[in-house]
């Protein structure tokens, strides 16, 4: 069972559609029994990172990080399972999604290179969810832009450090969407947060 789940609204806008997702998610895990904290990325303002340094992190001390960068990785390190749900513009996620991922997956905490091309995943036993809202047909999303947002998560991010993706939902197209399919959209997202507090 997923006792511990972290919820990451990736869209720069509050009240947006990724809002509603997270939310119903994150409430019918908490109804389900599961322990659930969620990251809002609208409340905050990408930072670049002040140094080289910043981007790796010595397991034993980490007093020196950032604190807000500490309590993501604190917060990542903490979840057994991670929903990370966003829209996806130009073809891959928002910048602020970027820059939680490049800002809290610090290397000597979340992967250790090791010799030549090799590296060790440090977050391994996780899972994750996939949710992305986008305006393009689904097979065009594969056709031309080769679904390179939840492809990029999946294998470059998530699977790099060792956290299985166990679903990727598209939820398409927003922009002409009705109620009813809204509606739709927001039960499935509750139906994964009951079913991945229960896996």
């Amino acid at each position: 069972m997923s006792d511990r789940i972290l919820v990451v609204v990736g869209h720069p806008l509050a009240g947006s559609l990724s809002h509603e997702l997270g939310q119903r998610y994150a409430e019918a895990a908490r109804a389900a029994g599961a322990e659930v904290r969620v990251r809002d990325l609208s409340e905050r303002q990408p930072q670049n990172p002040p140094d080289r340094a910043s981007l790796r992190s010595v397991r034993e001390d980490r007093s020196w990080l950032e604190p807000s960068v500490a309590a993501d990785l604190a917060d990542l390190e903490w979840a057994q399972h991670i929903l990370i749900v966003f829209p996806q513009w130009w073809g891959l996620y928002p910048a602020v999604l970027k820059a939680w991922i490049d800002r809290t997956f610090v290397s000597g905490a979340t992967y250790r290179s090791t010799a030549g091309y090799r590296w060790e995943p440090l977050l391994t036993g996780r899972t994750a969810r996939l949710i992305m809202t986008c305006d393009v047909p689904r097979f065009y999303n594969q056709l031309v832009y080769r679904d390179a947002a939840i492809t990029a998560l999946r294998r470059a991010t998530l699977g790099y450090c060792g956290i299985k993706t166990i679903g990727a939902s598209r939820f398409t197209p927003v922009k002409t969407s009705t109620p009813q399919l809204r509606a739709k959209w927001l039960a499935k997202a509750e139906q994964f947060g009951t079913v991945d507090a229960g896996r």
